[in-house]
């Protein structure tokens, strides 16, 4: 008799989320997601071969949780991929722009590697790979309760994160024994724009629950429709652009969905039909998504439009652009605009050319949409810095620099709270995942003190025993040497910072000889660095 949890990843950390279910003969994940940013501990291994996995079960589309699917697909994975409909969608997308992106980044260390007489390096996958696992896909519609064998049910229910995003309710049976375990996904916040709020579920003897914001409540609810108008109507008046910042997929049809509300309403005067460019391959790609996805997912306002015939984020004057040419020409008309683009924390893509073309205007404005990183781009702009570098040239900054506050797709303490409160019946166990160390701490503590319930935040490797109800291997934290840390292929933003830090040693060797003068102050540079950003 086999029924067993095994925590892989996203345990006391944000992203690389993972987890391995054992019913009788079935072997499933639920998510395969890529670590991104700081990876602070060692992830365990998965216990069997990735050929001898059968399902992943997937909670939505976001890098940290599908990224590693075209990773395991090389190596061996072949089994079904279940997942909603939209999200399937997405991944198609997403997944494809990764592995574009991992094939990218190998060329050019390569290009590196090869003029300094190292070894090259392989992609952490390839378009190949990425083709090869979508072809496993297979779309459901929320709240259809389905059986895949005599060991697995499965219903994906509404959590309000992203177009498609889902909670996962798994009936599983191994003989006479059936329990039922809920893994949460990545829960959303209430009143977001197209999406519903997050659907609640009654009952469950066992939950898998995040706890990204486990520690933090959200500001007040802000009348973003408003705030935006606001930013618009005086950026134009100053015949200025309106650049923003954003994640192309999620963020980006948000905005959109409050400028068709903005035109709409006529909220921005003097300026009618004024134009909205969307900028990214992505981002146009995801935007079409969410333009045919999916009544089932939209909330009650936005469903009303799509069945009076009105596409919510579609309006006179929006422009896409796919091409770099077409991009570039953005820049070329003086005409005042709104220019929405990617990356949302601006660490890379096409965001960093509208920057340099419009940061020292004083009568343009960035507004940033979304929450930004330490030590990204976006977050010096935010904490005001007079100039930065972009593309090595220093750029001062003269533009207004706007935050629209309260814009989140996770759901704060208090919705965490909430939905967790929503179970009629308490479940036996709360599995506390997908946090930082603090966060699902303080999680952890809330649900044990305030709400009664029997509660943990696993470390990876933790094993459960789901029949007899307790733990069969409960493990610590292996932190990841500094080290160490800095010679695994990293992901995301941390990427860039790695390959930054190889190239200031270059610029170190490269400046052997030079005069002592200036050698003293590069190294007075250098330490002065140091001492900012030593943790």
């Amino acid at each position: 008799m086999q029924m067993r949890l095994t925590f892989i990843g996203a345990d006391h950390e944000v992203t690389g989320s993972c987890h391995f279910l054992e019913v009788g003969e079935s072997k499933v994940l639920i998510d395969c997601g890529m670590e991104q940013g700081t990876n602070v501990y060692e992830n365990a291994e998965l216990p069997v071969s990735y050929s001898d996995i059968d399902y992943v079960f997937l909670t939505h589309a976001h890098i940290d949780h599908a990224g590693m699917l075209p990773w395991i697909y090389a190596r061996g994975f072949r089994g079904r991929v279940i997942t909603t409909y939209a999200t399937a969608d997405l991944c198609g997308i997403m997944l494809r722009d990764s592995a574009h992106i991992q094939e990218m980044e190998a060329e050019w260390k390569n290009r590196k590697a090869r003029r300094a007489g190292r070894c090259e390096v392989e992609a952490l996958y390839t378009m190949d790979d990425a083709e090869g696992v979508l072809k496993h896909f297979e779309g459901v519609a929320y709240g259809q309760e389905f059986k895949l064998n005599e060991n697995l049910t499965l219903r994906f229910t509404d959590v309000g994160h992203l177009l498609g995003s889902a909670s996962i309710e798994i009936w599983a049976t191994e003989g006479v024994h059936q329990r039922k375990i809920v893994f949460s996904g990545d829960i959303g916040n209430k009143n977001k724009p197209l999406i519903r709020d997050p659907q609640y579920i009654q009952e469950a003897d066992y939950v898998v629950m995040e706890s990204t914001y486990g520690n933090r409540l959200h500001k007040k609810e802000v009348d973003h429709v408003n705030s935006l108008a606001r930013i618009i109507q005086e950026t134009l008046d100053r015949q200025g652009n309106v650049v923003i910042p954003a994640f192309a997929v999620g963020r980006t049809q948000e905005l959109l969905y409050l400028i068709r509300h903005i035109k709409e309403e006529k909220l921005v005067t003097g300026h009618d039909g004024f134009l909205v460019y969307v900028d990214g391959p992505l981002a146009v790609e995801a935007t079409h998504v969410f333009k045919d996805n999916m009544l089932e997912c939209y909330d009650e306002e936005t469903r009303a439009l799509v069945e009076r015939g009105i596409n919510p984020i579609d309006f006179p004057g929006l422009k896409v652009s796919v091409s770099s040419e077409d991009s570039k020409n953005i820049n070329f008309d003086m005409t005042p605009k709104v220019i929405i683009s990617a990356a949302g924390m601006c660490d890379a893509g096409r965001i960093r050319h509208h920057l340099k073309h419009n940061l020292w205007r004083p009568e343009c404005s960035v507004v940033f949409a979304g929450y930004q990183a330490e030590g990204t781009l976006g977050r010096l702009l935010q904490d005001g810095v007079p100039s930065v570098k972009i593309f090595g040239e220093e750029i001062d900054v003269r533009a207004h620099i706007e935050t629209m506050d309260g814009i989140s797709g996770h759901a704060d303490q208090k919705g965490l709270v909430e939905w967790i409160s929503a179970f009629e019946k308490k479940p036996d166990y709360v599995f506390v995942v997908h946090g930082s160390e603090e966060s699902c701490v303080s999680f952890t503590d809330i649900l044990t003190a305030q709400l009664k319930l029997k509660a943990k935040a696993p470390f990876s490797g933790s094993e459960f025993d789901l029949i007899k109800g307790f733990w069969v291997k409960e493990t610590v934290g292996v932190p990841i040497k500094k080290e160490e840390a800095a010679k695994r292929k990293a992901a995301g933003v941390y990427t860039r910072l790695v390959d930054a830090g190889k190239l200031l040693m270059d610029v170190i060797d490269r400046n052997e000889g030079g005069s002592n003068r200036d050698l003293t102050r590069f190294a007075e540079q250098i330490l002065a660095l140091c001492e900012k950003w030593d943790r």
